[in-house]
């Protein structure tokens, strides 16, 4: 990466607030995990996406998964786009 590249990201990341200086962060080490094969694919990484899930929503509360909607799959225009409800 170029110095000038890698000095803006710095400081970007420095105006960021602490928890999306995290998120971006977790972003990296995702990129670092998942290197390129050199066949034009990434390689996965060694989680399953079973554990890859469990990792990102370990911070959720149990409060915020009750206000999760039991009907997102069918309802998901009313609640991206507020469509009424079918």
């Amino acid at each position: 990466m170029s110095s000038n590249v890698e000095q803006s990201v710095i400081e970007k990341l420095r105006e960021l607030p602490p928890e999306k200086q995290r998120e971006v962060l977790s972003f990296v080490e995702t990129l670092l995990e998942t290197k390129d094969s050199g066949n034009g694919q990434a390689a996965t990484a060694s989680n399953s996406i079973w554990e890859e899930i469990d990792e990102i929503t370990a911070g959720v509360s149990e409060e915020a998964w009750e206000r999760v909607p039991v009907d997102g799959s069918e309802q998901h225009d009313h609640y991206l786009y507020g469509a009424p409800k079918k």
